[in-house]
């Protein structure tokens, strides 16, 4: 695959993701009796498509995955126990600076992968009891969401980012996997990935959080109705 090819993917996808938020909000929900013809399960999917929406929006800005994330992390402990290695490795701000560029890229290949997976898990999910969820926790509905998930966006990530690591164009990738030798990609991009899922649900219950905390700048009447009148018996 030649760079052009790579650059033309990641536009692409970023496209497919732009396009996807600008709908997620005007997907059909089943009406039924209850706030203006919806339920609270329809708000309860609500409130998650918006979180979601925000959470990946902010993510894959230039920058903003790595700037709010992947950078508190720590790059030694992305690659697990081979830290002196990466230490090695990032002996000038040069090297430094390059090597979290290429593990933003990375991050967000991760997160591009994810989005998709959220949104139709929001749109088919079951909830059983939507009162419990509205007047629950700042992050209920989204500690709720990812229990349903369990590890799926993990699993759907490893293939995407092992390959992202493969083809990656910076040299500085290809000399931190050969210093690592012993620890196989699939592996490294599995690290990856359970600390890309952890930043992705954290920033999703933010979103939450900062609509339960001020539903009328959302300018959603469905969720201004629910939320913004306190607890419901």
């Amino acid at each position: 695959m030649t760079e052009f090819d790579i650059d033309n993917a990641k536009t692409s996808r970023r496209r497919f993701m732009a396009g996807a938020g600008a709908t997620g909000l005007l997907l059909a929900l089943p009406a039924c009796q209850g706030f203006g013809g919806f339920s609270l399960v329809d708000a309860v999917r609500r409130l998650l498509y918006l979180s979601s929406e925000r959470a990946f929006a902010r993510m894959l800005q230039p920058g903003g995955f790595w700037d709010e994330q992947v950078a508190t992390i720590g790059l030694e402990n992305l690659v697990g126990s081979r830290g002196g290695v990466v230490a090695n490795i990032l002996t000038s701000t040069l090297f430094k600076d390059r090597l979290e560029d290429a593990f933003a890229d990375i991050a967000i290949e991760g997160a591009e992968r994810a989005a998709p997976i959220v949104t139709d898990a929001v749109r088919v999910i079951g909830i059983q009891n939507a009162v419990a969820l509205i007047n629950g926790g700042p992050r209920a509905a989204t500690s709720f969401l990812r229990d349903d998930l369990g590890l799926t966006l993990v699993e759907a990530m490893i293939p995407e980012l092992g390959q992202a690591m493969r083809i990656a164009e910076d040299p500085l990738v290809g000399e931190l996997l050969a210093g690592i030798t012993g620890v196989d990609v699939r592996g490294v991009a599995q690290n990856v990935s359970n600390r890309i899922d952890n930043a992705i649900w954290n920033e999703i219950g933010f979103e939450e959080a900062a609509i339960r905390a001020n539903p009328r700048e959302t300018n959603d009447p469905l969720l201004i109705g629910v939320l913004g009148g306190g607890s419901l018996l």
